[in-house]
């Protein structure tokens, strides 16, 4: 469905985005992450035809999004993180402008911005003033523009943004949904969300491509120190020196926990061990209940703090430019 190739984007001599490539399939959710100033809002406007690229090559169901900008757009389906609206419009009132806008056959208008608004959950609010909506109801609003006129592909920069968790929940069924018949990319800070949500995860830095999988495929690929988080029972249990001694522990931290009689340990291993079994053994020995072994699990949020973490001499070099 998208194909792009080394895209560059430059805003003087700096490379906001510098030589990424990734395609999305026909029907995919993808999860397009980065921290602040990574180059994903640069991209995303990139192929929404918003900006021009300075190099490389951007198809949309084979079109180039600059030599069949018009046909391209069409295809598209924008919700920006600012989400604009009118806010002196009722809901009924945009989106009959939007269809306008979007060209959309005045004999069909009403049926689609009814179907829309049944599919967003905004049917009942079609009457009110977009003044009056929660931010919810509003990112669904975003999310019946979006989609108005049928679309092939959805882009997505942060519907979640500023919702409270159960209106997280909601666009998040609601993104899932609409995933079933449309192409997506959801651009987002909650990596929760992207581990529940998306069939893929993309991830830049600096305009880099650093990252390309499933989040099975991610932590599978980027796994970090092995760790065990123990909780024990029994006296001398807090000896450090002692579970140091077990056979492949590199480092031991003591964990806060209100149970005074109860000892809760989180123990780093060396990479490839699994010292589970010597540890049992070693509160055999030594008398101690165990409670709990678990070992810890990378998640997605682990991996993307370790492939964005901040570069110093980057920063330096461009301080100075």
């Amino acid at each position: 469905m998208i194909h792009i190739e080394n895209l560059k984007k430059y805003y003087g001599a700096f490379p906001a985005v510098d030589g990424i490539s990734f395609d999305v399939a026909r029907g995919e959710i993808l999860g397009f992450l980065g921290p602040n100033g990574a180059g994903k809002t640069t991209t995303m406007k990139v192929i929404t035809g918003y900006y021009p690229p300075t190099g490389g090559v951007v198809t949309v169901d084979g079109l180039d999004v600059v030599e069949n900008s018009l046909e391209t757009r069409q295809m598209i389906g924008y919700l920006p993180e600012s989400n604009p609206l009118y806010h002196d419009l009722t809901v009924l009132e945009y989106l009959e402008l939007i269809a306008e806008l979007r060209q959309i056959p005045k004999e069909r208008r009403h049926a689609r911005i009814k179907e829309m608004a049944a599919i967003t959950g905004i049917l009942d609010r079609l009457g009110q003033p977009i003044s009056q909506l929660s931010k919810g109801y509003r990112q669904r609003v975003g999310l019946a523009q979006a989609m108005l006129h049928d679309p092939k592909l959805l882009i997505l920069d942060e519907p979640t943004i500023g919702l409270d968790p159960n209106q997280i929940v909601e666009i998040r069924s609601l993104i899932k949904e609409i995933g079933r018949e449309k192409t997506v990319i959801l651009s987002t800070h909650i990596l929760p969300e992207v581990q529940a949500t998306c069939d893929r995860v993309v991830i830049i830095h600096h305009g880099k491509l650093v990252a390309d999988g499933t989040p099975e495929e991610l932590q599978a690929k980027f796994v970090g120190q092995p760790v065990v988080d123990l909780e024990v029972r029994g006296e001398g249990a807090d000896d450090l020196d002692a579970w140091r001694g077990v056979r492949g522990v590199e480092k031991v931290e003591r964990l806060k926990n209100l149970e005074l009689e109860e000892v809760h340990l989180r123990l780093f291993l060396s990479q490839g061990t699994d010292a589970r079994a010597e540890l049992f053994h070693l509160c055999v020995e030594k008398g101690w209940t165990l409670l709990g072994l678990n070992r810890q699990i990378q998640s997605l949020e682990d991996i993307f703090h370790q492939l964005t973490q901040i570069d110093p001499a980057r920063e330096a070099e461009e301080a100075a430019a």
